[in-house]
């Protein structure tokens, strides 16, 4: 069975979310959307399709339990700055404003869209399956 490519798979997850928030009803007056459900689901499949891509590039997840945050900050940092900077922001507006606090505005989610993509192009520029492990 072939593997699929985690970049893909990683943009897939922002598809489904945008997917996903395209269901909630959008208030132009106030600049938010109505049902908080919506906003939630969509911060957490977009914060899982970046969990795809940095453990691609990273390989966190070694080892007992779930990592952390800071492991991914951790690694992250001894290699790519810029690739930090959009994980610190796109952690707190896709996982914590939006999937957890379900927060309603759309700037914050329009930002969450941004970040997950700027994490997943910034992973695709380190991806090399070649040197991967198997």
């Amino acid at each position: 069975m072939e593997e699929k490519n985690p970049i893909e798979e990683a943009r897939r997850y922002v598809a489904n979310a945008e997917e996903t928030i395209q269901k909630a009803i959008y208030d132009p007056e106030t600049k938010s959307y109505k049902d908080s459900k919506y906003v939630k689901t969509a911060g957490d499949i977009l914060w899982k399709g970046c969990l795809i891509a940095l453990d691609a590039v990273f390989h966190v997840r070694k080892g007992k339990g779930r990592p952390s945050i800071e492991k991914y900050k951790e690694a992250v940092s001894k290699r790519d700055g810029k690739l930090l900077a959009f994980i610190v922001a796109g952690y707190d507006t896709m996982h914590l404003y939006m999937g957890y606090d379900g927060t309603k505005g759309k700037k914050v989610c329009d930002a969450g869209f941004e970040y997950a993509n700027d994490i997943i192009d910034r992973c695709a520029l380190l991806y090399h399956p070649e040197k991967q492990c198997a």
